[in-house]
C-alpha cells in the first residue's frame, strides 16, 4: 500500500475522532445550560426528518403514492404510541398490501 493512502487513512481517522473527543474533554464535569440541552436533544429528530422526508417522494419511481402511503402508515402507528419495530412493520404491511392489490 502506498504511503499516501496510509496517511490519508490516518488523517481521515483524526478528522473523525477529534470532533467526537473534544466535547468530552472541554465539557468534562460541566453542566450545559437547559436551552442548549433542549436543542441538542432535538438534533436527532431533525436530522432524521431531513433524511427521511425527501426519500418518501422518491422511494419508487413513477409511484409517489407508494412513499406517501408508507409514511402515513408509519406516522399513524407512531402517533398511536407504537414502538419503533411496530412502526416499521406497520408500514411494511401496508405497502405489501398496496403493492399486492394495486401493483
Amino acid at each position: 500500500m502506498k504511503s499516501e493512502v496510509v496517511w490519508m487513512i490516518i488523517g481521515m481517522g483524526l478528522v473523525t475522532y477529534i470532533p467526537r473527543m473534544l466535547p468530552f474533554v472541554l465539557f468534562k464535569g460541566r453542566e450545559l445550560p437547559p436551552f442548549i440541552q433542549g436543542v441538542l436533544k432535538n438534533v436527532p429528530y431533525a436530522t432524521l426528518g431531513a433524511l427521511i422526508f425527501p426519500a418518501i417522494f422518491f422511494i419508487q419511481e413513477g409511484d409517489i403514492w407508494y412513499g406517501v402511503l408508507g409514511a402515513c402508515a408509519a406516522f399513524s402507528a407512531s402517533f398511536l404510541g407504537a414502538n419503533v419495530i411496530l412502526v416499521v412493520l406497520s408500514s411494511i404491511m401496508v405497502l405489501t398490501v398496496y403493492s399486492y392489490f394495486l401493483g
